[in-house]
């Protein structure tokens, strides 16, 4: 069985067991080795995935919002090490006055979430209350968590943090003089060649977009079926998650921050290292936090790879980035999917990552 056939089996078993509905890119050594796509963007009409299918990033958006604002840094609009509230009136707040831009977009600024994910918080209850179509611009979303008590002193530790995103792009609104998603649109998808990547609301008609489904769990919490996504988080969507892409648009937004001309030298070379330890991973790995984008290194020191995960209810997503071998893997997925585990396996039957066992 060639490489192709591999990593095909193994999306395919993912499938059968209806734990993955999406598309995946699999590189190595400058070729393509997979593009596959599964499952349905409409279940209701049987509208099949594709591989340019257009699918929530859910939190791989942070690395827009990082990248956007190394634009501005470029520019002379903007500094790291500027304190947010010197740039943004939010009024009354319990934001540390000494959070700095580069904090927030390295989840080291201590300043609490709206739903504090890492404590067990579940993002979805919060739209219980307030209604998710109501938070349409960046300002919607102060209320959840600019009088929340600090989780620790600015620059002290590292914790990842939604709002911090929502928070540095209520700065970069302010210095650009655009809305986050014009902005974005402008200094990050056009100049990377993302021609299918876009801030597309539910309620809209944006055509090529994948529904989200969100599993259904019985009384026992064994799974018992999907439903649409659409009050699970806000409509559209915002700096800390929710544009939309295809596989081959992550694969060019990498391919253009590595190379000349999105960054600068010193800009790009920032955005590419980490500033923060983060955590110790299960296989003795750590993880390093950068500029939204997070590091995994082996026990030698090592790189192994570098990138993005997000999961909301109904959308899981990842890409990373595999130096040593010239590596990548996106996987964008419109259900509950384990996107971590069927990315372990992918890289290790291209060859850019240490043998898995197979689940299942």
């Amino acid at each position: 069985m060639d490489t192709n056939d591999t990593m095909t089996a193994i999306v395919d078993k993912h499938e059968r067991e209806e734990r993955f509905s999406g598309a995946v890119l699999v590189r190595r050594d400058g070729a393509e080795l997979a593009c596959i796509a599964r499952g349905f963007a409409h279940r209701g009409f049987a509208v099949t995935n594709r591989p340019d299918t257009r699918f929530d990033t859910a939190s791989i958006t942070k690395v827009f919002t990082a990248i956007a604002a190394f634009r501005l840094v470029d520019r002379g609009l903007l500094r790291l090490d500027e304190r947010v509230l010197d740039i943004v009136d939010i009024g009354v707040t319990r934001i540390s006055r000494d959070v700095t831009i580069g904090q927030l977009l390295t989840h080291t600024s201590g300043i609490a979430d709206d739903a504090d994910e890492e404590a067990g918080e579940d993002y979805e209850d919060i739209w219980k209350a307030t209604p998710c179509y109501n938070a349409r611009s960046t300002r919607d979303f102060l209320p959840n968590f600019a009088m929340k008590e600090p989780v620790f002193s600015p620059g002290t530790s590292c914790r990842y943090n939604n709002c911090a995103f929502v928070l540095a792009g209520l700065a970069l609104e302010e210095r650009s003089g655009m809305s986050y998603r014009e902005l974005v649109a402008r200094e990050v998808f056009a100049p990377a060649g993302m021609t299918r990547t876009g801030f597309f609301a539910k309620d809209g008609t944006e055509p090529d977009v994948a529904e989200g489904y969100a599993t259904v769990e019985d009384a026992d919490g064994n799974p018992a079926g999907v439903r649409k996504n659409i009050y699970a988080y806000p409509p559209v969507g915002s700096p800390d998650a929710g544009a939309l892409t295809t596989v081959g648009d992550l694969w060019r937004l990498f391919f253009a921050l590595e190379g000349p001309g999105l960054l600068s030298v010193a800009s790009g070379e920032a955005m590419l290292g980490p500033v923060a330890n983060y955590m110790a991973l299960g296989n003795g790995d750590e993880r390093r936090m950068g500029y939204a984008l997070e590091f995994d290194y082996r026990p030698d020191g090592s790189l192994l790879r570098f990138g993005k995960d997000g999961v909301n209810p109904g959308v899981a997503a990842i890409a990373m980035r595999y130096p040593a071998r010239d590596g990548f893997v996106a996987i964008l997925a419109n259900q509950d999917a384990d996107v971590w585990t069927l990315c372990r396996e992918l890289a290790a039957a291209a060859g850019l990552g240490p043998a898995v066992a197979p689940h299942g």
